[in-house]
């Protein structure tokens, strides 16, 4: 057996797919089903159930899963191993960003370290707060930028921005001008971030603990289109206050009984590799935060 196969093995464990992991891998389907029945072979076990409408795990695959995970780990361990050495950081770095994101520090942060790194390959990938901590955890991804109510347990985090949650409304609105409860908020429809985010499980969080039930009439995933949908009268958009402040138009009121900050944060494997400790390093910079010390920018939480 060689690395390749081991690779694409994982990849259709984990794609659940071949088509997926071939797309993942950068092959052909035809090129991955290939290798795999060559493993196969050289085990003496199928390692798929291929009647199934997924790709799913026998019990010999399952076995030998977390093996070909470690033989990976420890091929790639190889190469990291002399990168810090010499200097030459090598390999992939997998970046993670909630979903709307628009926080130039960390496109900053990503050009410094492709600028300094060439040979290292840099991908990039939204989705929410929920799954991008699950993937960082998994080592899906080495890194991301999330939303989030409190620190990933077993991750390390640097937070980037802390700040409670806030009401937005219109000039004119009967809400304008004033502090507000959750209690007085849900006698208003709501726009707000949809679940998985770290904005809405703050809030979630907050209306559960008061018995509040809201009534959520609109949800999207950037904050620009909450402000929108608040300036044309579709609801009391919740937003963070960094976040309002980018709408001249919107009014921030404080809640009075939602005082929980939500974090924005970069989070990453305490094992994870050079590179992704060399962009934590690059993200420290680009927001300009000093060991232990929030940053002075505002960039908007999600």
């Amino acid at each position: 057996m060689d690395l390749r196969q081991l690779e694409y093995f994982v990849a259709v464990a984990e794609e659940r797919n071949f088509t997926r992991a071939a797309q993942r891998v950068r092959i052909s389907q035809s090129g991955v089903s290939a290798q795999i029945r060559r493993l196969e072979k050289e085990l003496g076990a199928e390692l798929f159930d291929r009647s199934a409408r997924a790709a799913e795990l026998t019990a010999a695959g399952k076995a030998a899963l977390e093996h070909a995970r470690n033989a990976l780990a420890a091929a790639g361990a190889v190469g990291q191993a002399v990168g810090e050495i010499t200097g030459l950081l090598r390999g992939n770095l997998d970046v993670g960003m909630v979903i709307g994101c628009t926080i130039t520090p960390l496109f900053d942060a990503l050009a410094g370290f492709h600028r300094a790194h060439p040979g290292v390959e840099l991908s990039l990938r939204e989705d929410n707060s929920d799954r991008l901590v699950e993937d960082v955890r998994s080592g899906t991804l080495d890194l991301a930028l999330i939303g989030a109510e409190t620190a990933p347990a077993e991750l390390d985090t640097l937070t980037i921005l802390s700040e409670p949650l806030v009401a937005a409304v219109p000039e004119g609105h009967e809400l304008a001008g004033r502090a507000v409860g959750l209690r007085e908020l849900a006698a208003h429809p709501v726009v707000c971030m949809p679940p998985g985010t770290g904005l809405r499980a703050v809030f979630d969080r907050a209306c559960a603990a008061r018995g509040v039930e809201p009534v959520i009439a609109l949800q999207a995933s950037a904050g620009g289109a909450i402000a929108d949908l608040a300036l044309r009268g579709l609801g009391v958009a919740i937003l963070s206050e960094s976040m309002v402040a980018e709408h001249p138009g919107l009014t921030a009121l404080p809640i009075t009984d939602a005082t929980d900050p939500a974090l924005l944060a970069i989070t990453w494997r305490p094992e994870a590799n050079v590179a992704a400790r060399e962009m934590v390093s690059y993200c420290r910079r680009a927001f300009r935060i000093d060991s232990g010390q929030e940053s002075r920018n505002r960039p908007t939480a999600r």
